[in-house]
């Protein structure tokens, strides 16, 4: 007997085996554990990581570019926790990355409100 039945149709064997397939990253995906406040260190390595890295996609002064302009008044109809989410998984189906394995969850939050307030970079 073959991995198809008769009764089974391609397509949901096809679905299924694309779902197990993806099973196995989003099960190691853990989030960010969280540490406490953003030391003053950090918040400054923080920045750094923004200017350069963010900045490679969404301008150098977070305009726009590649990405989207990340200044306050564009991202005021999304929360900070949405912001940080956003920086922490990224986006699927689109060239923003996950920075989750690089960031806690305090860090990633700390962004979103800095960027919200017009503190970055």
């Amino acid at each position: 007997m073959g991995l198809v039945s008769g009764n089974t149709p391609k397509h949901q064997v096809l679905a299924a085996l694309c779902l197990l397939l993806l099973l196995p990253p989003l099960a190691t995906a853990a989030p960010p554990a969280a540490t406490g406040p953003v030391s003053s260190e950090r918040q400054a390595a923080l920045r750094h990581l923004v200017r350069h890295d963010c900045g490679s996609c969404h301008g150098m002064r977070l305009e726009g570019g590649l990405g989207p302009s990340l200044k306050p008044a564009p991202l005021e109809r999304f929360t900070t926790e949405q912001l940080a989410l956003t920086i922490t998984y990224g986006r699927p189906g689109t060239p923003m990355p996950p920075w989750g394995p690089f960031l806690t969850r305090p860090e990633a939050l700390w962004i979103a409100d800095a960027l919200k307030q017009g503190k970055l970079p």
